[in-house]
């Protein structure tokens, strides 16, 4: 019988849980209608389906800024999502006349006031962050003194104002460390902040805890779009488990990736819905029945 072991810390985050409510509870108020959500409200494809729905216009295009949606909207509520967005789009959502209600994660905010204060004191940011990334965008978007650096070679050269260092709040903690390192080695007078939140940090350590505890498959539930799932994945190699396998549901998963298991452990992004692990962990069982 195969054994499942899950992860101590899973599944949704505060930030996540703050965004649904807040839809929520736009949905049973007296706003101007339609209600128009300026991309995915969260990285998850069930998420998203759910709220189209409920009578929700979920607006997403991946060649496109936020900015540039915002064009398509032209009255009613427009909901900001998670993510975040930059001061242009807050500024034009005010412009166009739309009702805002601003579901950004409190911890992306704080981010973003960061970056202005450091801005306000003459100083250049280097942001580590995913691009293309909407909260990567709301933080970088047409800034100046603003690097957005993903890998080692976006470090730029000969930057002789004082720099200060932040980061995307759901990067790899292990990635995070090492882009660190090489902006220090080559700035040693930078100043660091690591703003990757409480909550990706504790679901990457309990990922990382599996290490050596002879786990033979770990699975990780989530959007393939959601960037902290993603970051589940590469933390689990880190831990050197055997077989890493990234699913969005139950539909994806197939006897013979099971074979041969014997010690499975299963975890989920911030942004998946707790059934979905569920019905994954429920397969897996009837699977390992029909074996025997």
């Amino acid at each position: 019988m195969i054994e499942i072991i899950e992860a101590s810390v899973q599944g949704f985050c505060k930030g996540v849980t703050q965004a649904l409510t807040l839809v929520d509870q736009t949905l049973q108020s007296d706003c101007p209608r339609p209600i128009t959500i300026l991309g995915s409200l969260v990285h998850n494809d069930f998420v998203n389906q759910s709220l189209k729905e409920k009578g929700i216009r979920v607006l997403e295009a991946k060649q496109k800024s936020r900015l540039e949606l915002l064009d398509q909207i032209d009255a009613g509520t427009v909901i900001f999502t998670a993510h975040g967005v930059s001061d242009q789009v807050r500024q034009k959502a005010k412009d166009k006349g739309l009702h805002v209600v601003d579901a950004s994660c409190p911890f992306v905010r704080y981010t973003q006031n960061l970056i202005a204060k450091h801005l306000q004191q003459k100083e250049v940011i280097f942001y580590i962050g995913k691009k293309g990334h909407p909260e990567a965008e709301g933080a970088t978007f047409q800034q100046q003194d603003v690097y957005l650096i993903e890998t080692i070679a976006d470090i730029p050269d000969h930057i002789n104002q004082p720099i200060f260092v932040t980061n995307q709040t759901t990067m790899s903690i292990v990635d995070l460390q090492q882009l660190f390192d090489a902006i220090q080695e080559r700035y040693p007078q930078a100043v660091f902040c690591d703003e990757i939140c409480n909550a990706t940090r504790v679901r990457q350590k309990a990922v990382l805890d599996l290490a050596n505890q002879n786990i033979d498959l770990l699975i990780v539930v989530g959007d393939p779009a959601s960037n902290n799932t993603r970051k589940l994945a590469q933390i689990g190699k880190t831990a050197k488990i055997e077989q890493v396998i990234q699913l969005e549901d139950a539909s994806q998963l197939h006897p013979q990736q099971l074979s041969g298991v014997k010690r499975l452990a299963i975890t989920s992004g911030a942004s998946t819905p707790a059934f979905l692990k569920e019905a994954i962990i429920q397969k897996i069982k009837e699977i390992d029945s029909n074996t025997f």
